[in-house]
């Protein structure tokens, strides 16, 4: 399968040149069950399972009958802390437990690879020089990032410190380093903006053989 080319442009949205898209990435068939079942995990994976509540047996007190056994119209009870009264314990309530899922890499890697080729053919795909901000300002990265998208994923091989406090307030951007990548964010915004060296990273980590 060829390589795909595709422009490339500079932070002003002016093209500068072109690069090809390793097939084995960018030309894959989209599984969308792959992709699905990765968001799924990284959802997951995020959850801290730390609910808890106590039961019958934690409940502090309740040691002595509540009231006498018979002769009340109540029904019998031997706690104070039973389920079945106030400020009682809590009959089959949440416990700490890991919601996590492991997936292979394999599959995380072909993942990725669904993700890019889907992007790529809804045309959600694009490649920039290089992300600098000399003066690292919010508001003239703002007007540079409208250009391209209103909501976009930036993907860098490695964060400049400059960029990286510009787009720090942007609430519709999001900075990440190749190795950070995931189906998530990959679809959670509009489109995927990504840096030259940012591309042959992902080459090199998802390419075939990899």
């Amino acid at each position: 399968m060829s390589a795909v080319t595709v422009d490339v442009f500079d932070l002003e949205n002016k093209k500068c040149g072109q690069i090809n898209l390793n097939a084995d990435v960018f030309k894959q068939d989209v599984r969308m069950d792959i992709m699905s079942e990765l968001v799924r995990a990284g959802q997951a994976n995020k959850r801290q399972g730390s609910h808890n509540v106590k039961t019958r047996a934690e409940v502090r007190g309740g040691g002595a009958k509540p009231f006498r056994q018979k002769g009340t119209g109540r029904a019998r009870q031997g706690s104070s802390r039973s389920p079945l009264l106030r400020a009682g314990g809590v009959i089959h309530g949440p416990k700490p437990r890991k919601y996590s899922i492991k997936l292979g890499s394999k599959v995380k890697k072909l993942g990725i690879r669904s993700t890019l080729s889907y992007l790529l053919s809804k045309k959600s795909f694009i490649v920039v020089e290089g992300m600098v901000s000399k003066e690292g300002k919010t508001k003239d990265l703002n007007q540079k990032l409208q250009k391209f998208s209103s909501k976009s994923l930036l993907v860098d091989h490695d964060k400049n410190i400059l960029f990286s406090r510009a787009c720090r307030n942007l609430p519709h951007y999001q900075l990440l380093e190749v190795c950070g990548l995931n189906v998530y964010d990959l679809l959670k915004y509009n489109h995927v903006i990504c840096t030259r060296s940012a591309v042959e990273k992902i080459h090199e980590i998802y390419g075939k053989g990899a």
